[in-house]
């Protein structure tokens, strides 16, 4: 059994722009695994997106690197949209 290249790469991009994302926001919080795990699906994804597409310039082997970028910022800022915009910890410990 052998594992393609898209899954390996997708966790290493996923994972890089989840430290830079943690880098950049200057603390982490509870929300960093699934701030990953949307990263990497999101990084996957936009492989996909971007074999589909075939306009990506930048390529290590069959793996498209910008669309997979792209896609795992998107996968990242949608987790913290979602985490602004749900109910605050505060909140919950007045109930």
């Amino acid at each position: 059994m052998a594992i393609g290249t898209a899954p390996v790469f997708a966790l290493l991009v996923g994972g890089f722009h989840t430290a830079l994302f943690l880098y950049l926001r200057g603390h982490g919080g509870p929300e960093i695994l699934i701030v990953f795990a949307a990263a990497v699906l999101g990084a996957w994804a936009g492989d996909a997106t971007g074999g589909r597409l075939g306009i990506d310039p930048i390529r290590i082997g069959d793996f498209r690197l910008v669309s997979a970028s792209l896609v795992a910022w998107a996968g990242i800022l949608f987790v913290e949209v979602l985490s602004i915009l749900g109910p605050s910890r505060a909140s919950d410990r007045r109930l």
